[in-house]
């Protein structure tokens, strides 16, 4: 037998005589207006002060270290706008405006020092910068646990060696009197000094900065591949997938934020390429070869008292630095990548 729908069939549910849990006559109105999404208000600030002031307290040391030695010294930048004494102070240097800039531009010196940190800086992204990758990548491939905390503990060692003892190593090992040098003696070849040639000092420098810290740096990599869900290895292995296709699919695609985030940085401290490494082999080499910014500054300021030429070769330095994050930020945010800092 038959049952016929009820006149007032608006309020009742799709199963037909079971009717809709909001009411009678409401579902073509759910439907029509969609549903409603509750918007959370925002707490008082009272409130989550209240509740959070312990993890605040526990940072006003490092904002109290952030402050004193980062931004306080920022005020002394302007002795590059003064010709300055220590003996008169800040307050009583006269003021010349754009003076010691101008003498920094016409200074070919400054150029040539800016010349060999760039082409050091250029030569190093190359070669070093995929080198923590590759390691990270090894590493995580590693299976038994005993024998990647032996390798890890063998690749960070280097890192906290001081430049020093890394510079001393290198020149026991291909100095002129090192064991190589003495092994082609035995075997009737000419000796050979790699530490004071300067067409191969480039080559030097980028091998002790991957023998030191490129061990180091694989940290961040390994952290970026444990964050990675090991259930897209296993999905792609059931594919079919052979190893490589996993790492070119998985890996790469994976590690890919945190690798344009540390080129951006790396990129914004291309004038800077460290002082202690140069700094230990510029006789050895040359100042030709080895002369960077920061030695520049070292020796044409530091040494002979011009302090606020100094300060505006390292004003230079910032302002390069900064326009190269902001352009390669943007050009991050062009390849579909978040960088430094989200897109408005």
């Amino acid at each position: 037998m038959l049952r016929t729908a009820p006149e007032d069939s608006e309020g009742t549910g799709p199963a037909g005589d079971l009717t809709s849990p909001a009411g009678a006559g409401t579902s073509k109105d759910v439907r029509k207006r969609g549903p409603r999404t509750s918007r959370a208000r925002p707490q008082p600030f009272g409130s989550r002060l209240k509740r959070d002031w312990q993890l605040l307290l526990m940072t006003l040391p490092a904002i109290g270290l952030l402050i004193l030695f980062h931004y306080v010294p920022l005020l002394g930048n302007v002795i590059a706008f003064q010709d300055y004494s220590p003996y008169v102070g800040i307050g009583d240097s006269p003021w010349v405006g754009f003076a010691n800039f101008h003498w920094l531009m016409f200074d070919a010196s400054f150029w040539d020092a800016t010349i060999n940190t760039l082409t050091i800086t250029t030569f190093q992204l190359i070669f070093y910068f995929p080198i923590p990758i590759l390691l990270a990548v090894l590493l995580d491939s590693v299976v038994r646990p005993r024998l990647r905390l032996f390798i890890q503990s063998i690749v960070y060692m280097p890192h906290f060696f001081s430049w020093v003892l890394v510079v001393t190593l290198f020149q026991q090992m291909f100095g002129g009197a090192g064991l190589l040098a003495q092994t082609l003696r035995d075997h009737g070849y000419d000796g050979i000094d790699i530490m004071t040639n300067p067409d191969t000092f480039i080559v030097l420098v980028t091998a002790e900065t991957v023998w030191k810290d490129a061990g180091w740096g694989t940290i961040i990599f390994l952290a970026a591949l444990a964050a990675i869900n090991q259930n897209l290895y296993e999905a792609a292995a059931v594919d079919g997938a052979s190893r490589w296709r996993r790492l070119w699919h998985i890996t790469l695609p994976g590690l890919r934020p945190v690798i344009v985030l540390l080129l951006i940085l790396r990129l914004g401290e291309a004038l800077n390429v460290g002082f202690e490494q140069f700094f230990l082999q510029r006789d050895a080499v040359g100042r030709e070869a080895a002369e960077v910014l920061d030695t520049f500054v070292y020796w044409r300021t530091l040494l002979t008292g011009e302090w606020s030429y100094g300060a505006a070769a390292g004003l230079v330095k910032g302002l390069v630095g900064l326009v190269l994050i902001l352009v390669a930020n943007k050009v991050a945010h062009r390849f579909g990548e978040q960088g430094i800092y989200k897109r408005s």
